[in-house]
């Protein structure tokens, strides 16, 4: 198949499905499992872990469709401008473009960089720990002020500063995203949701620059050397992030995030303590 096996691109597909929309960091994951296959770090296999989040954004379209595609009928404020009424009737759209601004910019100015820590696993481990010491009392900190609050465009593009944290493996773009919206004042539901649209537009841009990326440094025999692997890859994770999401809105709004905290302190933990005893993570 190429620099994938088809098992090593099914179960790295798993993974990234599963773990994309939970807040324990999807990129870590992947990083981690590729460690413990033995996958080398090639320009595609990086190039892979990216590009199979298109089937993981394409669940939260197939889910929320009738939200993700809807316009704004409700009548602008009395005084509104041409803009200002045309932007009211795409208002779900823009405050998803100005949560997107800050990610894209940064990932785009840093994109070398944010590549490089892709290969390290004791980031991810040591992000993966303090994430989650932070998760067991994030739920104390901000949910008592929680309530349905409406997406304005500065909470909309406050969250979008969040997410850029998440450019550092092993923090969680869904954590990040969703402890941002609830600092803003939304339930743990709407934050949870609003963080799924707005993975939509942002792995879609990650998708896109990542493939033109490798098309401009001449990778295009690489993908299509490895297609078959891009295509498994991607219908994997559309299946396995669907079941992930609808397991996610139910959990998270009945019992918070504690138990996703001390899933990445066990996790993280256990790799710190491998890797200080000199083991590789390699299994198989």
């Amino acid at each position: 198949m190429g620099d994938l096996t088809t098992w090593e691109a099914i179960i790295i597909a798993v993974v990234e499905g599963l773990t994309e929309f939970l807040p324990v960091s999807s990129t870590g994951h992947m990083i981690i499992t590729q460690n413990m296959l033995g996958v080398e770090s090639t320009e595609f296999v990086k190039a892979f872990t990216v590009i199979i989040q298109f089937g993981a954004i394409l669940s939260v379209v197939c889910l929320y469709w009738k939200r993700f595609f809807r316009l704004n009928h409700t009548p602008a404020p009395q005084g509104a401008s041409s803009l200002q009424r045309f932007l009211h009737k795409f208002d779900f759209y823009w405050k998803l473009l100005v949560a997107f601004i800050p990610a894209a910019v940064l990932g785009f100015l840093f994109s070398d960089k944010i590549d490089a820590m892709l290969e390290s696993v004791v980031v991810v481990a040591v992000m993966l720990v303090i994430g989650g010491i932070f998760m067991l009392f994030c739920d104390r900190i901000f949910s008592k002020g929680s309530e349905k609050t409406e997406v304005t465009e500065k909470r909309a593009f406050f969250i979008g500063l969040f997410q850029c944290i998440a450019m550092i493996p092993g923090v969680s773009r869904s954590m990040a995203t969703i402890v941002g919206g609830m600092s803003q004042k939304l339930t743990r539901k709407d934050a949870a949701e609003f963080s799924f649209f707005l993975a939509v537009p942002t792995m879609f841009a990650a998708t896109a620059y990542k493939v033109l990326k490798l098309f401009l440094d001449g990778g295009t025999e690489i993908l299509v050397n490895n297609l078959s692997a891009l295509l498994i890859g991607n219908v994997v994770a559309f299946i396995v992030a669907l079941l992930a999401i609808k397991f996610f809105i139910s959990f998270v709004t009945k019992y918070g995030f504690k138990a996703f905290g001390w899933y990445r302190i066990i996790v993280g933990g256990l790799i710190i303590i491998m890797l200080l005893c000199g083991h590789s993570l390699e299994v198989l």
